[in-house]
């Protein structure tokens, strides 16, 4: 990372195993090869976890301005508190109000320059929609918080990303049952064109390729498995194709994954969650990050969860905190730091 400043890392949920992976990362700082961050959370939880897990990290409350310097020798958090005691592995919705704080400074302190990007932890929207939390999930909320910064409406789109194959799902965390209803051509054209332009303006790839998923088997077998691919995705990607966008598709989902099928496209476009999330994580499970596309700032978070049923037990894997790290310092760099 050329530049002289740190990410921002949010605690996510401080009963999943969000602050054990950033203590484990930091351990393995040099190994990693990781970029400097620094922590925003309770630096008391941190400091009871890596006891609780014989963990020797040193944790120094620092502003993001030391907190480079301060890198080497000790994790820098900057200090929210947590307002409850927390127990690892027993979410309580007291703790959101330090969970939002901490995601909402992360944003501050990316917006206006003081941190590179943002990485954020895991949170369980259970716990946050108890306490009135109205936002879907992280994305949703970012894009709020990037709106009262700036003042103008941003359109998130999420990519899953491992060595082997980026994804976009069109719809994300809805029933299967409502996908059909809510796939339309606005839907698919707006977040195929976010893709595009950030694939382009962030991840430096000059003129996209996109593959694009049918929603049915077979990507409806010209109508005769379901009406949706011809009536919807197709004149949505003949609309794309029209502006100049190198779409392919609809494709049958089930061939678009093998290795020389992903040689021929830099992005897959999928129509609903696990249609995207399954290739993925299947070729990348520990490597995955999710990246927000769409958003004034950078913004990368680990491929999982909270995992509330191990946050006790010191076995959880650091690998995709440390890839989200690496690829939120690179994609912080702009297109050149991703050579």
């Amino acid at each position: 990372m050329t530049t002289d400043l740190p990410l921002a890392l949010s605690q996510g949920d401080p009963a999943g195993i969000g602050p054990e992976i950033a203590l484990k990362a930091w351990s393995r700082r040099r190994e990693a090869g990781l970029p400097p961050f620094v922590y925003l959370g309770d630096p008391r939880i941190l400091k009871a976890r890596a006891a609780m897990l014989g963990l020797e990290v040193p944790v120094a409350v620092s502003a993001p301005e030391a907190a480079v310097d301060a890198f080497g020798d000790a994790l820098p958090v900057f200090a929210i508190d947590a307002a409850t005691p927390v127990a690892p592995g027993k979410p309580d919705t007291a703790t959101a109000t330090g969970t939002i704080a901490a995601i909402e400074t992360g944003v501050k302190l990316t917006m206006r320059g003081k941190t590179a990007a943002l990485v954020t932890n895991p949170i369980a929207k259970s716990v946050l929609y108890s306490s009135g939390f109205r936002f879907p999930g992280h994305t949703e909320f970012l894009a709020e918080l990037a709106r009262r910064e700036t003042g103008t409406e941003y359109r998130p789109v999420m990519m899953l990303a491992c060595p082997a194959l980026r994804v976009v799902p069109v719809t994300i965390h809805i029933p299967l049952a409502s996908v059909p209803g809510e796939l339309d051509q606005a839907l698919i054209i707006e977040t195929i064109r976010v893709t595009a332009r950030d694939l382009s303006q962030r991840f430096g790839i000059k003129a996209p390729r996109l593959a694009v998923a049918g929603l049915n088997p077979h990507a409806g077998e010209q109508g005769t498995i379901g009406r949706e691919d011809e009536e919807t995705v197709r004149p949505a990607l003949d609309l794309l194709r029209a502006e100049g966008i190198d779409v392919a598709g609809p494709l049958p989902a089930d061939t678009m994954f093998h290795a020389s099928a992903r040689a021929r496209y830099d992005a897959a476009i999928c129509m609903y969650h696990d249609q995207a999330l399954i290739p993925v994580k299947t070729l990348g499970f520990e490597e995955g990050v999710n990246v927000t596309l769409g958003l004034p700032f950078v913004r990368t978070s680990p491929d999982h969860g909270t995992a509330f049923d191990i946050a006790e037990r010191g076995v959880a894997d650091p690998t995709s905190l440390e890839e989200a790290l690496k690829l939120a310092a690179r994609l912080a760099d702009g297109p050149g730091g991703l050579a």
